[in-house]
């Protein structure tokens, strides 16, 4: 490919497609006709020399080429807008759209305060909430279908501070909140202390992403030649403080996730009787958007009315 020659606005439509994935949808994004759209991916491909999309049921899926090209092509573009566009972000005039990947329990402890703040603000900020059903947000922050992940990811907080300066993600811990046993108020092991023998006796609600009935606290317990019954696996902690406050289950969560459930006047915590580390909320995005004022700006705003900020018991 000669790049000399390369119109650079065949990136900016292969940026728009490969997050629409839909040519139809492409177009209106770009203010194009779909043929326009077509005919630009056609010289893309005359100029790569390869196949970077095939035809779908409902839109079009990329090849191997595109998706190894969309990373780099996408910090290139987002560096090029640095250059041009203003440097500093005006919410108040200037309208935007943020993609947000989060789990139920984060939404619901994050989005209250910070969609007030926005409003008291009066900012020109969209939010967009997309499911978060794994540990590992890398592909999505990759490809640019979010600009944010929140949520606990133990192993790619690792991984990054090993990289270091090289690291693709950058990570900021929002906060940090125990693990804790929850029973329904009047559970028969509420007016006592808590032993392991009385723990592993009982019968257990998983909350699991996978919905494997199997955990951390299941690996703690095995460490000790111990084991449990999960009787249920969800993968919802609204769901799991409904189902304990009505029946003898036992589960774990995070202390600070107790105020999702909508059940918490009819639950009691009590100290784990296996050691659990804490549940870090971290707030994680690509490297390419540390160029970017708007991205900046919703850092700020996420870590403002974090739970930590807010005062919120954890």
């Amino acid at each position: 490919m000669n790049f000399r020659t390369l119109d650079l606005n065949l990136l900016r439509v292969f940026d728009t497609v490969m997050a629409e994935r839909n040519l139809t949808r492409a177009a209106n994004r770009l203010a194009m006709t779909q043929p326009a759209v077509s005919n630009a991916l056609r010289r893309l491909k005359d100029a790569v020399g390869e196949t970077l999309f095939t035809r779908a049921a409902f839109g079009v899926v990329p090849t191997a080429r595109a998706d190894a090209l969309w990373p780099e092509v996408r910090t290139a573009l987002a560096q090029l807008r640095h250059v041009f566009e203003p440097t500093d972000y005006d919410p108040v005039h200037q309208p935007r759209t943020f993609a947000l990947a989060m789990a139920d329990a984060a939404s619901a402890l994050l989005l209250p305060p910070l969609v007030q703040r926005l409003q008291e603000q009066r900012a020109l900020a969209d939010l967009r909430v997309l499911p978060l059903i794994t540990r590992d947000p890398t592909p999505l922050l990759d490809r640019g279908e979010a600009d944010l992940a929140i949520g606990h990811f133990p192993e790619l907080i690792s991984r990054q501070v090993t990289l270091g300066a090289n690291a693709p993600l950058r990570h900021q811990r929002l906060d940090e909140s125990e693990h804790v046993c929850v029973m329904r108020r009047g559970h028969p092991l509420e007016a006592v202390e808590l032993t392991l023998e009385d723990y592993c006796a009982a019968e257990h609600l998983l909350v699991s992403f996978s919905g494997r009935a199997h955990g951390q606290v299941d690996e703690a317990l095995a460490g000790l030649g111990l084991q449990r019954r999960v009787v249920l696996a969800v993968n919802q902690y609204f769901t799991a403080g409904r189902v304990v406050a009505r029946t003898d289950l036992l589960t774990v969560m995070p202390r600070a996730f107790l105020a999702v459930t909508g059940a918490a006047e009819d639950l009691v915590c009590r100290p784990l009787p296996v050691k659990l580390p804490p549940l870090q909320l971290q707030m994680v995005w690509h490297r390419r958007h540390d160029i970017d004022p708007a991205q900046r700006w919703l850092h700020v705003q996420v870590a403002d009315t974090s739970p930590a900020k807010q005062g919120v018991d954890a």
